[in-house]
């Protein structure tokens, strides 16, 4: 991985938290967000690109934005297009930032060299129960699971005890900050299932 170049879409806690991860590896980061964050940027020593320069240069994508009008397929055979041969994919956020077919298409061909799914689109029907005595009848989703070069995981990044003890706190801190009529840091907006970003008069995502 040194060396390498990745481009990280979205950089919100998670995103910047991925970003210095990378760094520790000798990766030059690209980063993409609606609101950028340039002094975070530049204290952290990455640059903020176009997503256009991010599929033509970058060598891993990771993608790390919530699913909108703009950001549904955002991934697809247009953008895969673009990218290097050979690039490697990650989605943890949103099963739908990626049209499935156009990823096994690029699979199949090497466009794709490797990809990490902790999403998939249909996901509701498979991931949340035990089905390990049923038959996949999801074609789609027995596809992906063939190839050597994919890791599909039920999106269960945060199915730690320290991050659900996190997940629990923060939420109780929440309620707290609501009755008490604090400043609500953690307000998602509804129309684009980010940070709220009203108070600093912002445009939202959408």
């Amino acid at each position: 991985m040194h060396g390498k170049t990745a481009g990280v879409i979205g950089t919100g806690k998670i995103g910047k938290c991925l970003i210095s991860i990378l760094q520790g590896f000798g990766i030059s980061v690209l980063a993409f967000d609606p609101y950028p964050d340039e002094e975070y940027a530049k204290s952290s020593g990455f640059k903020y690109a176009s997503l256009e320069q991010i599929y033509s240069e970058a060598d891993i994508i990771s993608l790390h934005c919530p699913l909108t009008e703009q950001t549904e397929y955002m991934i697809d055979k247009d953008s895969i297009r673009q990218m290097k041969t050979g690039v490697m994919i990650i989605n943890t956020g949103r099963g739908k930032l990626i049209n499935t077919q156009a990823l096994i298409d690029a699979l199949k061909s090497g466009k794709v060299g490797a990809a990490g799914l902790d999403v998939y689109e249909e996901e509701n029907e498979y991931f949340f129960e035990d089905r390990s005595l049923e038959m996949i009848t999801d074609d789609t989703l027995a596809r992906l699971l063939v190839f050597p070069n994919v890791l599909l995981t039920a999106h269960q990044a945060f199915f730690t005890r320290e991050a659900l003890r996190n997940i629990a706190a923060t939420t109780l801190n929440n309620f707290k900050d609501f009755f008490d009529g604090g400043y609500l840091k953690n307000e998602i907006c509804y129309k684009c299932d980010k940070v709220c970003v009203k108070k600093q008069n912002k445009r939202c995502f959408e």
